[in-house]
């Protein structure tokens, strides 16, 4: 096997020498704006999705929905997003024979809809609300390293209409708001990619190990690929930024649009960030700190962390904020055969307020709907 192969399929199954604080699980708050939030979360050694609501009562495990088409083999439910319009559920399993699938379920009675076969080892995926398209990213853990591909699926008959050359181990995928744009991460390639969510056509690359500071950066990089291995981009604001996570460099990027230039390098980060989201009004990033075990919470004005909290278990992964901007939901995976957890903090006041446990290796999540 190819050694940077080897060294990428670690990282990106166990990523090694994760460290931290350790806590016994803690007692649930009750959700102070009175409402209760669903969420839909991927236990990836599990093959399972679980539904978990955070509400009057505290967080709570509601339903344990098994996913996967081959009982004898762990089929790894990774990536996960819910329809605009609420209806529907999919999940990537990217582990296949060799190929992996999406697979649709009705919201409310979980029930399996249909599923469409794509590239090797599908990922993370977003739905376009004026198209009904589904972008996902084929990541490619097999075979020799090289590019791979986003596929585009038409989600009323689970149809794979096109598939884009990105680059190397694509990543991260959210689009904006309009549905026009896709931004992803090549996380072999150090780049930030745009693509046109309409033609289907990459419309620009932006080089993210160029900006890295130290002896690396610039034409000193050379054949290094890998040095920032970029995991998750984040949805377009309103101030027509994007954020990046430079997993291995220990920083985030701030991307304008605009210009398609850097702006701005948060290098004070937690050990390995890897996943984040942005409030609705563009003000607070919170972050996941996979090698650090903790999550981030970042003042986007004035570019400084407000606030950090170790996870009570090691290697969180995602994140995904509830529309009203009160509370983030973070997976925890946790190591061996610990259960995974989902961790619910209070924006505000960057407190955790909420934790349930689920099944092994919490990964993927995707907010489903706010009832009163």
């Amino acid at each position: 096997m190819h050694p940077l192969r080897s060294s990428a399929i670690i990282w990106a199954f166990m990523l090694a020498g994760v460290s931290g604080f350790i806590g016994a699980p803690g007692v649930s708050a009750q959700s102070r704006s009175g409402q209760s939030y669903y969420v839909y979360v991927c236990a990836e050694s599990d093959d399972e999705v679980t539904l978990v609501r955070f509400g009057p009562g505290g967080a709570e495990t509601v339903k344990r929905i098994p996913v996967g088409s081959f009982p004898a083999e762990n089929e790894g439910p990774h990536g996960i997003n819910v329809s605009p319009d609420g209806r529907h559920w999919y999940v990537s399993l990217a582990h296949g024979l060799p190929f992996g699938s999406v697979h649709k379920y009705e919201t409310g009675t979980d029930e399996w809809v249909t599923d469409v076969t794509l590239g090797m080892f599908p990922a993370t995926l977003d739905i376009a609300a004026s198209t009904g398209l589904m972008y996902i990213v084929n990541f490619n853990l097999h075979g020799p390293m090289e590019p791979s591909t986003v596929s585009v699926v038409e989600t009323r008959s689970m149809t794979e209409v096109a598939r884009v050359e990105t680059g190397v181990m694509p990543h991260g995928a959210r689009l904006s708001l309009d549905g026009r744009r896709l931004y992803t991460v090549s996380m072999m390639d150090d780049e930030l990619v745009e693509l046109d969510a309409l033609t289907f056509a990459v419309s620009r690359r932006l080089a993210l190990a160029d900006h890295v500071g130290g002896s690396h950066a610039g034409s000193d990089r050379a054949g290094m690929a890998g040095l920032v291995q970029p995991t998750w981009a984040s949805r377009p604001t309103s101030q027509g930024k994007v954020y990046v996570t430079g997993n291995a460099s220990n920083e985030i990027f701030e991307v304008d649009l605009d210009s398609w230039t850097i702006t701005r390098r948060f290098e004070d980060t937690g050990a390995g960030p890897y996943n984040l989201d942005v409030t609705t009004d563009g003000r607070t990033l919170v972050v996941t700190y996979k090698k650090g075990a903790a999550v981030g919470f970042w003042d986007l004005e004035s570019g400084r962390e407000l606030g950090r909290v170790a996870t009570l278990r090691t290697v969180p992964h995602g994140v995904t904020i509830t529309p009203d901007s009160r509370y983030a939901f973070a997976t925890i995976e946790g190591v061996g055969g610990e259960p995974g957890g989902v961790e619910v903090y209070d924006i505000e006041t960057r407190e955790r307020v909420g934790n349930v446990e689920i099944g092994k290796q919490a990964g993927g999540i995707a907010f489903w709907k706010t009832e009163p």
